[in-house]
C-alpha cells in the first residue's frame, strides 16, 4: 500500500504525534492533542526521515566483499561501503549465519540491540533479532540493561521484585496530599522525562510535580545539579560531591539511630538483618561510626544540616526517590540499597505519601498507574541456549573469549564471537570508553547491522542493511504506564531501498529453512492483528473491554479505562505474613545472607560506603580534578536525533555543549562559548564550553549521545565531536550487578589548542554506488 498526503496517527518515544504528510514527505509531526506537556523533540522527526546520513542501499566493506570474513577489520570505520542488490546482500548474511553456526557453534553469533529502537511492538528490532536468532538455533544473549542493570540485580535480594526499578512505583495519586517531604536522590529530571518506551500521549510529571508544590509537598533535590529538579517547584538544593550519596544516606541513618528516630516496630516485623547493620553503621564491626560528621566530610556538605535534614526526614511523611543514574556508577548497589534501607528505618514503607521508588523523572510516564494485563507484544522466544553476558561487558567478552567472570553469585565464561549481528541501537554511544570497544570491535570476522542511518556503528560494519523508520511501517504504540494505544499508520514511502526488519529477517529464514516458524504464515498487518486481539483478550480478564481490530485502526487509537492506583508495598506493610516478598525470608532484607554468601569485597552483604576508584577524594583527583557527570540530554534520546534541528540548535562552537561552573573556568581561563578539550588517560574530546552556576564547583556535565566522531577512526584519536563515553570508565558497578558505571569518571579541561575541522560524522561515509548490478563490483 502507498503512502499518500495527509494526516496519519503515529507514535515515538517523545510521545503519540499526527503525521502530516505533503507531497509525500513528511512535514510535521503535530503532537497529541491531549499531550499537555509535548517534547520539542518531536520537531525533529521530520529531519531524519529524509536525512542525507539514510542508508540507501544494502552496502557490504569494500575488504569484506573482495577477501571474505576477517579482512582488514582494522579498517573498520575508515573503508569505503560498496552497494550491491538486496538479493546479494541477503545471500552473503545467510552464508555468513551458516558457517558460523556450523564451524562455531550459535553461541559464536552475538545478537546486539537496545530497546529504544521503537516505540512500535512489532517493529521492535531487538524483540526480531532475538526471535529471528533463536529459529536459527539461538545466539549470545544480553542479560538486563544499560539505563538500569544494577537495579535489576540487587532489588531481587533486596525486596524480591527486580520490577520496583522499572515501574512498579507509587503512583502520583497516592503521593498528592499525603506527601508533605519528597528527597530526591539525583533529582527528578524533566529532561528524561520526555521519553516512554512504546511511546505516551500525555506528559505528566511537570504537571503531577506542580500539583504536589502547590499543595505543600517540599522537595529537596540531592544532586551536583541545581536542574536536576525543574525550578518551578522551588526545590531546595543539596549540591553534594557527586558519587557520594550512599555517605550521605549512612549519615542520616546514623543520626536517626542515634537520636532514636528508628521505627522499631516497622524493622522487626518487616525487615531482616538490621542488627548487622546496624552494628556496620555504629562503627561496631569495622571501628568508624557512619556519623553526620563522618558523611559531611565526604559529601562536602555541613553536620549540621545533615542532622536537620535526619529529623525532618522523621518528622515528615517523606517519600525517598533515586534516579537510575546513581546506580550507573561504581558500586552502584550502594544507593540503591541504602534507599531502602532507610526508607525502612523511617518506617513509612507502604504508607500513602510515604516509602520510597525508583525512576521518577526517568521515563515520562513513571508514577501513572499501570495497565494489568500488558502490552501488544511479539514473543521472541523459545531461547535457544544458555550464553549470555550482562549487557555492559561485551568489549571485555570481545577482548577475552574464554575468560571468566562472576555475575551475580555465579561464574560464567565469555563465548568467543565470530560474528555480531546487531539491529536497532548504537554501541558507540552506550557504551563506555570507547577507544577499547573500538580496538575490541575489530576481533569478530563479520559484523551486519540493520540501521535507517549511517551510525558510528554502521561505519564500523562489514555488511549494513537498510532499515526503514517507524513512518514507513505500520506498527502499534503502547506502553503499560499510559492509557491509550496508538495506531502508528504507515505515513511515506520506505527512502531509498530501506525494508522492515521484519522483511529482512523473513527473507533470511527463508534462505535458512526458518520461514514458517519466524513469520508463522502471518504478513505485518494479519501480526498487528494477532497482537492486537491476544491484549484486548487479556484486557478481557480483568473486565475491561476493547474494541475490535478495524475499529481501532480506523479510529487510530483506543483509551483504556482502568484504576490501577497502588502505594508501593502497602499489602505487604499490612500483613507481611500473608502477602511476603520473594526474598529468603518474605521480608525486606537489609542484610541479604545471601549476597554475604557470595563473598564479594565489591558488595557486601549489606549496604556499605565503598570509596569509587575515581572521585574527588580519590588519589587521581591531583590529576583529573574535574568529576564528569555524563547524564542523558534535553535536546534527544541517547543518541537518537542528534542530527535533527533540535541537537543541532544545542551545538556550541559545533561541538557538544559541556558545562563548567564559572569559577573552575576562570581557574582555566576558559570562557563561554569556547571551544575546549575534555581528556583524562583513556581518550580527548572536543566541546563547546557553557558556563553555569547551576552544577556545584569541581563538577562538569557534558551529556551522552554526540556522534563518535574521531579524527582518525583507525586509533584513539581526538573525538571532535564531544562523545562523553570516550572518557568514562568501562569497569561493572561490581561483581554483583556487573553494570555500567560511568558516573565514576574524572576529566580535565583545558582551552582547545587545536581545530581538526567540523564534525564529519553528520556526513556519509565513501559510497561506491551499485549501478543495478546484482555482481560484486570490480
Amino acid at each position: 500500500m502507498s503512502a499518500v498526503d495527509g494526516e496519519f496517527p503515529h507514535s515515538s518515544h517523545w510521545g503519540a504525534f499526527t503525521a502530516v504528510v505533503e507531497n509525500g514527505k513528511l512535514v510535521q509531526a503535530r503532537p497529541h492533542a491531549g499531550d499537555t506537556d509535548p517534547s520539542d523533540l518531536l520537531t525533529s522527526i521530520p529531519d531524519i526521515v529524509e536525512s542525507p546520513l539514510r542508508v540507501n542501499a544494502p552496502s557490504v566493506r569494500r575488504s569484506w566483499l573482495e577477501h571474505g570474513p576477517g579482512a582488514r577489520t582494522d579498517l573498520r570505520g575508515t573503508e569505503e561501503f560498496v552497494e550491491v542488490s538486496w538479493e546479494q546482500a541477503l545471500d552473503l548474511v545467510a552464508g555468513e549465519l551458516e558457517r558460523v553456526r556450523t564451524q562455531h557453534g550459535n553461541d559464536a553469533i552475538f545478537g546486539g540491540s537496545y530497546g529504544w529502537s521503537s516505540a512500535g511492538r512489532f517493529h521492535h528490532a531487538k524483540t526480531q533479532v532475538n526471535r529471528f536468532l533463536n529459529r536459527i538455533g539461538g545466539f549470545t544473549d544480553q542479560k538486563h540493561n544499560y539505563s538500569f542493570a544494577t537495579g535489576l540485580a540487587v532489588l531481587p535480594h533486596i525486596v524480591g521484585d527486580p520490577a520496583m526499578v522499572s515501574g512498579e512505583v507509587t503512583t502520583w495519586s497516592r503521593l498528592q496530599g499525603a506527601t508533605t517531604l519528597w528527597v530526591a536522590f539525583g533529582g527528578l529530571p524533566l529532561r528524561t522525562a520526555q521519553a516512554e518506551a512504546g511511546g505516551i500521549t500525555r506528559h505528566v510529571g511537570r504537571d503531577n510535580l506542580a500539583e504536589m508544590a502547590r499543595t505543600g509537598t517540599h522537595f529537596v533535590n540531592v544532586s551536583p545539579l541545581r536542574d536536576d529538579i525543574h525550578a518551578e517547584i522551588d526545590p531546595e538544593w543539596v549540591a553534594l560531591r557527586a558519587n557520594t550519596d550512599t555517605a550521605l544516606m549512612l549519615g542520616l541513618a546514623h543520626t536517626l539511630e542515634r537520636d532514636g528516630l528508628v521505627d522499631k516496630n516497622f524493622l522487626n516485623r518487616c525487615t531482616h538483618g538490621y542488627e548487622t547493620f546496624r552494628q556496620y553503621l555504629l562503627g561496631e564491626s569495622d571501628g568508624r561510626p557512619k556519623t553526620a560528621a563522618w558523611a559531611a566530610r565526604i559529601c562536602d556538605l555541613d553536620e549540621e544540616f545533615i542532622v536537620g535534614l535526619a529529623h525532618r526526614m522523621a518528622d515528615n511523611r517523606t517519600f525517598i526517590t533515586t534516579t537510575w543514574s546513581l546506580q550507573r556508577a561504581e558500586y552502584g548497589e550502594q544507593p540503591y540499597w541504602m534507599t531502602v534501607t532507610l526508607a525502612a528505618m523511617l518506617g513509612q514503607i507502604g504508607l500513602a505519601g510515604g516509602g520510597f521508588s525508583f525512576g521518577y523523572g526517568n521515563s515520562a510516564g513513571m508514577g501513572s498507574s499501570k495497565l494489568p494485563f500488558g502490552t501488544p507484544v511479539l514473543p521472541a522466544g523459545p531461547q535457544q541456549g544458555d550464553s549470555w553476558i550482562p549487557v555492559a561487558r561485551h568489549t571485555e567478552m570481545l577482548e577475552n573469549p574464554g575468560g571468566e567472570y562472576e555475575f551475580d553469585g555465579e561464574k560464567r565464561t565469555y563465548p568467543h564471537i565470530r560474528l555480531i549481528y546487531w539491529a536497532g541501537g548504537n554501541p558507540f554511544h552506550h557504551h563506555q570508553d570507547l577507544n577499547r570497544l573500538a580496538a575490541a570491535w575489530r576481533r569478530p570476522e563479520t559484523i551486519v547491522v540493520h540501521e535507517p542511518w549511517w551510525t558510528p556503528t554502521a561505519r564500523r560494519a562489514d555488511i549494513v542493511l537498510p532499515a526503514t523508520t517507524t513512518l514507513e511501517r505500520n506498527d502499534i504504540g503502547a506502553s503499560s504506564r499510559d492509557r491509550v494505544l496508538v495506531a502508528m499508520k504507515r505515513a511515506v514511502e520506505p527512502v531509498g531501498q530501506a525494508r522492515d526488519d521484519f522483511a529482512i529477517f523473513s527473507a533470511l529464514a527463508e534462505r535458512l529453512g526458518v520461514a514458517a516458524q519466524y513469520t508463522e504464515g502471518r504478513t505485518e498487518m494479519e501480526w498487528l492483528r494477532f497482537l492486537y486481539d491476544a491484549s484486548r483478550d487479556k484486557a478481557a480478564g480483568f473486565d475491561v473491554q476493547m474494541p475490535g481490530f478495524e475499529q481501532f485502526w480506523e479510529k487510530g487509537e483506543v483509551a483504556i479505562e482502568h484504576d490501577g492506583e497502588r502505594t508501593l508495598m502497602a499489602e505487604f506493610r499490612q500483613d507481611p505474613a500473608a502477602n511476603p516478598l520473594r526474598t529468603p525470608t518474605g521480608k525486606i532484607e537489609i542484610t541479604s545472607d545471601v549476597v554475604a554468601g557470595f563473598g564479594y569485597d565489591d558488595c557486601p552483604g549489606h549496604p556499605v560506603w565503598l570509596e569509587p576508584r575515581e572521585w574527588a577524594g580519590s588519589p587521581l583527583a591531583q590529576q583529573y580534578p574535574l568529576h564528569l557527570i555524563s547524564n542523558q540530554p534535553r535536546h534527544r534520546l541517547h543518541g537518537q536525533l542528534d542530527m535533527g534541528r533540535v541537537s543541532r540548535a544545542a551545538k556550541v562552537a559545533g561541538r557538544e555543549p559541556v558545562r563548567l561552573n564559572p569559577e573552575d573556568a576562570a581557574a582555566r581561563g576558559i570562557c563561554d562559548g569556547d571551544l575546549v578539550e575534555v581528556f583524562n588517560g583513556r581518550g580527548r574530546v572536543l566541546a563547546g564550553a557553557v558556563l553555569s552556576d547551576a552544577l556545584r564547583a569541581g563538577v562538569i556535565q557534558l551529556s551522552t549521545g554526540a556522534w563518535h566522531d574521531p579524527v582518525d577512526p583507525a586509533a584513539a584519536s581526538l573525538d571532535r565531536h564531544g562523545n562523553a563515553n570516550v572518557l568514562t570508565r568501562d569497569v561493572g558497578t561490581s561483581r554483583l550487578g556487573q553494570g555500567p558505571s560511568a558516573h565514576s569518571t574524572l576529566v580535565e579541561v583545558r582551552k582547545a589548542t587545536e581545530d581538526p575541522g567540523p564534525v564529519a560524522v553528520h556526513h556519509p561515509p565513501t559510497i561506491v554506488p551499485n549501478f543495478g548490478s546484482a555482481e560484486t563490483p570490480a
